[in-house]
């Protein structure tokens, strides 16, 4: 294999960010390659969004860097950063909650396909768009639902509706910041379902921020713990998840315990 097919996606080097005194990001270096799902994990303020928000441009960093295809990003605004490839599906959900689902998707196609917004009133003309946007609709099941407000959608469809417009923006990296937050028992498996799917494509690199165990268990080929905002643990999830200090930061056993269980 080359040296260029080794070179990560996506990379952090000593990114750190202050809050007056407080260190909320503590010099995280880490890389992250193509068709790999990484999952951050680590307790309530370990810094895990604060980290995602300095690498997606929401947060500027206070020191350190963020690499994007081996281009340095470290200064760019969130929205140049997505239309260099790094997309995000937020907590809280980010739509135009007054335009239907699927003009919500249609936009996301429209953008991805350099289209701008001014040509809106132009965009019932393209009819491939519209049919693109469709077929993301329909990846997150919400076809029925294509005609209604976003703001219409309960919790768990407008999470879905988020997935389906990263989806149509196509970026090389995925980011999902606890994706099946909220939702009930009945719509996660949905949203795990595609991010698989986005997984099985083997070309895409894809961070999730998770709380849940069997989540991470069941998604990731690696796993990073963050505790009190630096990079503590670095591994194979089975690896990682049963070392002491995991055991100790986000399950709250004492090192003694984790020994001897």
């Amino acid at each position: 294999m080359s040296g260029s097919a080794l070179a990560p996606i996506l990379e952090t080097r000593g990114l750190s960010i202050r809050f007056g005194g407080q260190i909320a990001v503590d010099q995280v270096s880490c890389a992250f390659h193509s068709g790999t799902l990484t999952a951050i994990v680590g307790p309530n303020g370990a810094g895990k969004t604060t980290y995602f928000n300095l690498i997606s441009g929401q947060l500027r960093a206070t020191s350190g860097d963020v690499f994007l295809r081996g281009a340095r990003i470290t200064g760019m605004a969130a929205p140049l950063r997505a239309r260099r490839g790094l997309g995000r599906a937020f907590q809280l959900t980010n739509l135009f909650p007054d335009l239907t689902v699927l003009e919500n998707v249609r936009l996301a196609v429209q953008a991805r396909a350099g289209i701008g917004l001014h040509a809106l009133g132009l965009a019932s003309d393209h009819v491939d768009l519209i049919e693109r946007a469709r077929f993301y609709l329909n990846r997150v099941r919400l076809t029925p639902r294509a005609d209604a407000a976003a703001a219409a959608l309960n919790h768990g469809d407008q999470r879905k509706l988020e997935v389906a417009i990263l989806l149509a923006l196509e970026p090389a990296v995925f980011m999902f910041d606890e994706p099946t937050a909220g939702m009930s028992v009945d719509e996660v498996p949905v949203i795990l379902d595609l991010i698989e799917a986005i997984k099985a494509d083997g070309d895409k690199t894809i961070l999730l921020v998770e709380h849940k165990m069997d989540v991470v268990r069941r998604l990731a080929d690696r796993v990073i713990v963050l505790h009190q905002g630096a990079l503590v643990a670095d591994g194979e999830p089975a690896e990682v998840v049963a070392s002491a200090i995991v055991q100790e930061a986000y399950l709250g056993v004492r090192r003694s315990e984790a020994a001897h269980g």
